[in-house]
């Protein structure tokens, strides 16, 4: 006997009394999981830096008089200068100075000549430190933040979520989601660490926060 048919076998054994007229749907399917990690009266926001941190990202926190400033410390850190900026990420945001911004559209050989790119986020999760883009206003199609090597991510502090299913209420499932938790990274089989194969190598994420923060 064939282990495929081993496999089959053990499947049919185990639907024996199962009636021929039974349809998946006709049986319901307990969903009282756990449906939150975090717990109550915990700082989710510092939790969501401390989880992104975790993943070797770069976190600045900052209250919106200071976001040109920490975005200005971000960049300057990174040594980049010629940046993708997304449609409808507010203007106002940007440092000046030295940078180069360059507006969508960019094809990719653009895309990849440049140091990096700037985003805002559609969503955060506080208990896996994870960035969620949906190609909305100021984030861009995936793209653009795929093949640069460098991704600079603002993240609104009344974004970030306690967790997954929190935030999932908070988006549209018809939009396309990406989750990012930290830079690209992969391991070979001996598990050394390659960061860059499959997205930017560097990510830095900034949280503004509703409060006056210490500045960068």
């Amino acid at each position: 006997m064939s282990s495929r048919d081993a496999v089959l076998g053990r499947i049919r054994a185990a639907l024996a009394d199962v009636a021929a007229e039974e349809r998946p749907e006709d049986v319901p399917v307990p969903r009282a999981y756990r449906r939150r990690h975090v717990e109550p009266g915990q700082d989710v926001v510092a939790l969501f830096a401390e989880r992104v941190a975790d993943y070797r990202a770069n976190v600045i926190r900052t209250d919106e008089a200071g976001l040109p400033l920490a975005l200005a410390a971000a960049l300057g850190g990174r040594g980049a200068r010629n940046l993708a900026v997304p449609r409808g990420f507010p203007a106002a945001m940007l440092p000046t100075g030295a940078w180069k911004w360059h507006a969508e559209p960019l094809d990719v050989p653009e895309l990849d000549a440049l140091d990096g790119a700037i985003t805002l986020a559609a969503a955060g999760i506080a208990v896996t430190g994870t960035i969620v883009l949906d190609t909305g206003p100021g984030q861009g199609r995936r793209a653009l933040t795929l093949v640069p090597d460098y991704h600079l991510c603002v993240v609104r502090a009344e974004q970030i979520a306690d967790d997954l299913p929190d935030a999932l209420a908070r988006l549209d499932p018809q939009h396309p989601l990406t989750f990012v938790s930290g830079p690209s990274a992969t391991s070979d089989i001996e598990l050394d660490r390659v960061e860059g194969v499959h997205g930017p190598r560097a990510l830095d994420v900034v949280i503004v926060d509703p409060t006056p923060t210490e500045q960068p």
